[in-house]
C-alpha cells in the first residue's frame, strides 16, 4: 500500500475510535530548544517554542534554479543554528511546501523543525486530499500544527482538524487571518471553539490585535503566531536612513528587524512571530531577536512613540 493510502486507512480507523477526550491531548515532541533563547508556552500543553520562527510566503516558492535552492537552503540553516524551529507554510504558497521537504532533509533538519502548515480549501474530501499532499510534499508523518487558511470553509475544516488530531496526523490546530481583515468573525470563533492556536497580523504599524485578539487570547489559553510583523516590508521604508536609538542596546537591539521582532515578541499574549525572507543576511538579522531580554512595558512605548 501506498504511503498516502495507509494514512487515509489509519485515519478512518483511528477517527472511529476517537473521542473530544482524545482530540485534547497533545502528542509528545522530542525537545529541541536551543539554550538562551527567549521562548514561550503553548498554552495547551505547556510546551515551550522559540518566539521567532519562519514565514514562507512568497520567499519560498521557487523553482528549480540552484541558486535560489542554495539561498534557501542558507537561510533554513541560519535559522536552526540561531535557534528558531517552527516554521509555517500552505499550499496557498506555491511550491514552498515542496522546496521546504527537499531542503529539511538535505541538511539534517527534519526533526529540528516545528513544521506548520494550513488547509486551504473548501470541503471535507479537498481538506483531507490537501492536507495528505502536504505530508508528502513535507515528507513527514504528522504536523505540529494544521491551521485552517483564512477560515476557509471553517466549519468542516475544524472538523476535520479535531479528527485528524485524535489520529495522530496532527498534534495542535488551529486558524488564520491576515492583512488585519476577519477580526470579528475570528472573535466569535475564539469565544465558541476550543482552539490550541490562532494566528493574524500584529506589527508597529497594525496593532488592532491588542484591542480584543490578544486579550482574549490570553484568557482563553490560546497560543498566538503574528504574521507580517513587518506589515510587508513597510516598516522599514519608514525608518530608512534613521539611526537605531541609544537606548536600543540595552535590549538587545542591533537593527531595525530587530526592534520590530522585538516589540511584537514582547506582547505577552504572542507565542511567536514568523517574519519571512529570501536573503540570508537578512535572517541573521531576525533570528538575532531571539536574545534576551524583551523590551518592557515603559521600552515597548518608547519603541511604538519612534514610528508614531
Amino acid at each position: 500500500m501506498r504511503r498516502r493510502g495507509f494514512m487515509r486507512a489509519s485515519v478512518a480507523l483511528c477517527g472511529a475510535a476517537g473521542s473530544l477526550r482524545a482530540a485534547a491531548r497533545v502528542a509528545p515532541s522530542p525537545a529541541r530548544i536551543a539554550p538562551g533563547v527567549v521562548t514561550r508556552p503553548i498554552p495547551v500543553s505547556g510546551e515551550r517554542v522559540p518566539a521567532i520562527g519562519m514565514g514562507t510566503w512568497i520567499t519560498f516558492n521557487v523553482g528549480p534554479d540552484p541558486r535560489a535552492l542554495a539561498a534557501r537552503s542558507e537561510i533554513l540553516r541560519l535559522f536552526f543554528e540561531g535557534g528558531g524551529t517552527l516554521i509555517d507554510s500552505s499550499p496557498m504558497y506555491g511550491r514552498a511546501e515542496r522546496v521546504l521537504g527537499d531542503l529539511l532533509p538535505a541538511l539534517g533538519r527534519h526533526a529540528d523543525a516545528f513544521s506548520a502548515t494550513k488547509v486551504w480549501t473548501p470541503g471535507r474530501l479537498n481538506g483531507e486530499r490537501q492536507m495528505y499532499a502536504s505530508l508528502d510534499f513535507w515528507g513527514l508523518r504528522r504536523f505540529d500544527l494544521m491551521q485552517v487558511h483564512n477560515l476557509v470553509d471553517v466549519g468542516t475544516q475544524l472538523g476535520l482538524l479535531r479528527q485528524w488530531k485524535a489520529a495522530g496526523r496532527i498534534r495542535y490546530l488551529g486558524l488564520t487571518t491576515s492583512h488585519g481583515r476577519r477580526h470579528e468573525e475570528l472573535e466569535a470563533l475564539m469565544r465558541r471553539e476550543p482552539l490550541d492556536f490562532v494566528q493574524f497580523s500584529y506589527s508597529l504599524a497594525d496593532r488592532s490585535a491588542e484591542r480584543v485578539l490578544l486579550p482574549l487570547a490570553a484568557e482563553r489559553g490560546i497560543a498566538v503566531i503574528a504574521n507580517r510583523p513587518f506589515d510587508g516590508g513597510e516598516l522599514f521604508a519608514r525608518v530608512r536612513g534613521r539611526a537605531l536609538p541609544p537606548w536600543a542596546e540595552r535590549w538587545g537591539i542591533a537593527n531595525w528587524a530587530q526592534l520590530f521582532l522585538k516589540f511584537v515578541i514582547s506582547h505577552p499574549a504572542v507565542t511567536c512571530a514568523i517574519p519571512a525572507t529570501s536573503q540570508p543576511q537578512h535572517m541573521r538579522e531576525n533570528i538575532g531577536a531571539l536574545a534576551p531580554p524583551l523590551p518592557d512595558p515603559e521600552a515597548r512605548e518608547r519603541i511604538a512613540r519612534l514610528l508614531a
